[in-house]
This record gives C-alpha cells, sequence and structure tokens, in this order.
C-alpha cells in the first residue's frame, strides 16, 4: 500500500513538472516582446516563478525517489526526459 502512495505522489510531481514547463514554455516567446516596461516585468517575475517552482518540484521528487529502486531511476529519467529538463 505504501508503494502505491509513493508512487502516486511521485506521478503527481511529474504531473506538476509538466504543467510547469508548459507554462514556461508559454511566457518564453513572451519576454521584453510589450512596449510597456510594466508588462515586460511582470512576464520576467511570472517567468522566473515557474523556473524557480519547477526547481523545487524536481528536488521534492528527487528526495521521494526511492535509493536503492533501479526502476525508479528509470521511470525519473523518462519523465525528466518527457517533461523536457
Amino acid at each position: 500500500m505504501a508503494d502505491d502512495y509513493d508512487r502516486g505522489r511521485r506521478d503527481g510531481l511529474r504531473l506538476a513538472l509538466e504543467i510547469l514547463a508548459t507554462e514556461e514554455a508559454k511566457w518564453l516567446p513572451l519576454l521584453g516582446q510589450s512596449p510597456s516596461w510594466r508588462t515586460n516585468l511582470a512576464r520576467e517575475t511570472r517567468y522566473k516563478t515557474l523556473q524557480v517552482a519547477q526547481t523545487r518540484v524536481q528536488t521534492a521528487l528527487n528526495r521521494l525517489r526511492p535509493a536503492d529502486d533501479v526502476s525508479a531511476a528509470n521511470e525519473l529519467a523518462i519523465a525528466i526526459e518527457k517533461a523536457g529538463l
């Protein structure tokens, strides 16, 4: 039961990483495109926030990874590659 719970938590974190990567890809082309400096500043702040969130979620995901399970390492590598990190 605990293994299923941990796998579910890892899956949730992987989903969060994918969502953050999608949002980051959405905001990247908009950086510096507005004639308003306030809008550009807000976009840069939002983009940086997404990057920090991705790092934090990745750290949490790494902490949940079983140390002795090789299949979990492969599973993690596939998820990270899929998210584009």
